[in-house]
């Protein structure tokens, strides 16, 4: 099973990600890391990011998460699942600042220094895609065969709960074709 998980900054990506390599015993990947090369503090060139990919897609399973990104639409096609986690606008921001101070504190792990200056960097980032978001729910409407939307924690938790379980994806299945997209619960 080829898994990708894309949402927003702070939508639960990474957290569903490891909840699901655990579950389902899949390893999953970090679009974050495939985009940045963090030991040498670059950011990848879209080829070198493709390489990283291909080698990934060689698996027969795989979870890949992440905010995602122009050049990497064609994961969208790769994969056999999408998960579009679509977390309020005010769940995000709580969890932006929690996640902040988690990583101040040093509980929480970070690919990035934790700085006032990265928090409002997350911040405008959020802003951003949140203009973005009906753009990119229209890029999804061709794959409303293989898209699962969860809206709110409450969503989160069960999808979690019955661990990818095919009744209750048919029982919550999107057909994006025939509802309008801004009218999905």
């Amino acid at each position: 099973m080829k898994i990708l998980i894309i949402g927003t900054i702070a939508s639960g990506k990474t957290t569903l990600a490891k909840k699901l390599e655990e579950k389902l015993n899949i390893k999953y990947y970090e679009i974050d890391c495939i985009v940045h090369d963090d030991e040498n503090k670059v950011r990848r060139t879209p080829e070198e990011q493709k390489e990283i990919i291909e080698e990934i897609d060689k698996q027969k399973d795989w979870i890949v998460e992440g905010v995602l990104r122009e050049n990497l639409n064609y994961l969208l096609d790769m994969c056999d699942k999408i998960i579009y986690l679509n977390m309020p606008l005010y769940t995000r921001k709580i969890r932006i600042f929690k996640r902040f101070i988690k990583q101040k504190l040093g509980i929480e792990k970070s690919n990035y220094k934790p700085t006032l200056k990265m928090l409002i960097q997350m911040y405008k980032w959020t802003a951003k895609q949140e203009n973005e978001l009906k753009e990119r729910e229209n890029l999804l409407i061709k794959y409303s065969n293989k898209l699962f939307k969860i809206n709110n924690t409450k969503e989160w938790e069960e999808y979690i709960k019955n661990e990818y379980c095919k009744t209750y994806h048919q029982k919550n299945r999107h057909n994006v074709k025939q509802d309008k997209i801004d009218n999905l619960p």
